[in-house]
């Protein structure tokens, strides 16, 4: 059953399942929040939302337990959101069930998720899984995001409550330009309990020059704003959309854990291939 945030788990003392229970799955509708931004329907941009899952375990058949990472993509388009902290009691739920092999448990991961995606509708486009074994492991990369950093710029900040996009102006009387600029100093707060949650974020562009001053000073006013990940960057982009006028234009973000999970936003004006999910240093 999907509600708002106030019924989830999230910031609730709960008990720890340990017995696989899809159930414990909290879908919450992306409608409000994108009603706050004037999107009705179907959204004007192409996207989805990476999820790594670095605490996933159950046990084999012979009850030994099992590990992995999982990668999890939802696609932007889904009707609804899975609540962090529920995906985390779920994910705990596979601890003591035992479970054939990898494979199944992908499978279950991929359908509990992609219906809890489209609650009461058809699944008209299924979660991304992706399980990484631990002999792969090794194989992670740790890599910044690319682009020309604007935290190197010597500004004065004063806004902080509030998504300022004011702050956004571009250059339309002159040639277009296209850049790649990124920020590690975006934060935000947990709607529900307040808690901070640190980010980086990359912006692509092509059009009117952006003015990179106000941009990371935008960047910075989301510092005590109060919204889950996926909404800031869909916040971000269309503020950006709107008041630069770029031709194309992507965000992608990229939160810092918690619980062993992070959630990495990327929202574009165009279909493209999804970025790679490769965490950053502080992830």
């Amino acid at each position: 059953m999907s509600a708002s945030a106030d019924h989830s788990p999230l910031g609730k003392a709960v008990r720890y399942a340990d017995q696989y229970d899809p159930a414990l799955l909290f879908p919450i509708p992306r409608a409000p929040q994108r009603a706050q931004l004037g999107i009705s329907g179907q959204p004007g941009f192409f996207g989805a939302d990476l999820w790594t899952a670095y605490e996933l375990s159950w046990l084999n058949a012979r009850g030994k337990p099992q590990v992995a990472i999982a990668h999890v993509m939802v696609p932007c388009e889904s009707t609804h959101i899975v609540e962090s902290k529920s995906f985390k009691l779920y994910l705990n739920s596979f601890n003591g069930t035992r479970i054939g092999d990898a494979q199944e448990v992908q499978r279950r991961i991929q359908a509990d998720v992609s219906a809890a995606l489209w609650q009461g509708g058809p699944v008209r486009a299924s979660a991304g899984v992706r399980l990484i074994a631990p002999e792969d492991f090794d194989r992670e990369a740790v890599h910044e995001l690319d682009g020309l950093s604007l935290d190197r710029l010597d500004i004065d900040c004063d806004v902080y409550e509030q998504p300022a996009p004011e702050l956004l102006t571009a250059v339309f009387d002159e040639q277009p330009v296209e850049e790649t600029l990124t920020s590690r100093l975006l934060k935000s707060n947990c709607p529900v309990t307040g808690q901070p949650d640190w980010g980086s974020v990359q912006i692509r562009y092509a059009g009117p020059q952006i003015d990179q001053a106000g941009l990371l000073r935008y960047i910075i006013s989301f510092r005590n704003h109060n919204d889950f990940h996926e909404h800031c960057v869909e916040r971000m982009f269309m503020d950006i959309w709107q008041r630069c006028r770029p031709a194309k234009l992507s965000v992608t973000a990229r939160y810092t854990r918690r619980g062993g999970l992070d959630i990495n936003p990327w929202r574009t004006s165009h279909p493209a291939k999804p970025p790679a999910n490769v965490r950053t240093a502080r992830q």
